[in-house]
């Protein structure tokens, strides 16, 4: 077969001429008088003196010469010098000629992916926008399909997530709070409070936190239950205006030792209108200072009918820890 350029030397050894010494360390390599340029020093086997040498530590090879460690004088000999001939170079397989058992086993890694290929290595943390895609097999036929027609109807919408430690307030603003939901819910989970027996509420505001309303405008009817056997285990009452809507805390105060807490869902009623009222329903359950389990529903309607576009969760005193997250209802 022709070769372009020098053709491969597999297993030809090859005798070089013979070297005749001088006081230099450097010598060219003919055979049959024309130059040889062996691959690497590794392919050369030298006696020097009848010692046969070490490649690379007692010589060294640089195109068609040898180059040893130290210059020779005209009273060395250099007995022989073979050519074992060169490694061969495949180059590059042909198109499909690779088979699956010729591959090591983890030998492709993900840095060898390209970026459009599915292999999982990077978490999705969030819901997925409308335009995502996902894999289905229709029938067989591996197919891609936008989340948008898959995603279930009146769903909630994640829109924000709050940890707060040791706060005194958590805001929601009006980038949160859009015409684009009627109904939100607030999710309020592991509630701790600074001060024992005390509670933890919300204060609206019209202008985007400018100023929160902070009146006797929260009209409420609340239930509550404890793990009790005492007449007070069940408390029942209605106010004709309070100065927040309590998420948690009302009737028995939460308790601050370990294990107790608290936490609540508010499902607030389209706090953008600008209807008469804005409604607020709230379950939720703590232990209170006594560590009683203790379980609450309320409904609060605040006594207004400007748009609410913001609002902050405060505690009745001192700061308090928890998450608080907001979703739209879809």
């Amino acid at each position: 077969m022709a070769y372009i350029g020098v053709q491969p030397r597999l297993g030809n050894f090859q005798a070089c001429d013979a070297i005749s010494t001088s006081a230099t360390d450097t010598f060219n390599l003919l055979v049959g008088g024309v130059a040889i340029f062996p691959q690497t020093a590794q392919h050369c086997l030298v006696s020097l003196n009848g010692i046969l040498q070490a490649p690379i530590s007692s010589y060294t090879i640089s195109g068609s010469t040898i180059v040893f460690a130290s210059a020779l004088t005209s009273s060395d000999s250099i007995d022989f010098i073979t050519i074992l001939g060169d490694t061969l170079d495949l180059g590059h397989p042909s198109d499909d000629t690779v088979k699956t058992a010729s591959l090591q086993a983890n030998a492709v890694t993900g840095a060898k992916l390209n970026t459009d290929v599915i292999s999982a290595q990077t978490a999705l943390t969030d819901e997925p926008a409308d335009t995502d895609e996902f894999l289905v097999s229709d029938a067989g036929v591996l197919k891609r399909i936008d989340y948008s027609l898959i995603k279930a109807s009146g769903s909630m919408v994640k829109l924000q997530s709050q940890t707060a430690s040791s706060a005194s307030a958590v805001t929601f603003t009006s980038t949160y709070l859009t015409t684009t939901y009627k109904v939100y819910q607030l999710h309020c989970t592991a509630i701790d409070l600074s001060s024992d027996g005390g509670n933890l509420g919300i204060q609206t505001s019209t202008d985007n936190g400018s100023s929160y309303e902070t009146g006797s405008n929260y009209k409420n009817i609340r239930q509550h239950s404890r793990d009790d056997t005492s007449s007070d285990a069940i408390k029942t009452g209605h106010g004709t205006g309070d100065d927040r809507v309590r998420i948690v805390g009302t009737g028995y105060g939460v308790g601050t030792n370990n294990n107790e807490g608290g936490m609540s869902i508010i499902t607030i009623f389209d706090p953008l209108g600008t209807g008469k009222g804005k409604f607020f329903k709230c379950y939720g359950c703590h232990f209170d200072e006594n560590n009683k389990l203790v379980q609450q529903d309320h409904t609060f309607a605040l006594d207004q009918s400007a748009a609410v576009n913001n609002f902050k969760i405060i505690p009745a005193s001192g700061t308090f820890s928890g998450t608080f997250t907001l979703y739209g209802v879809a």
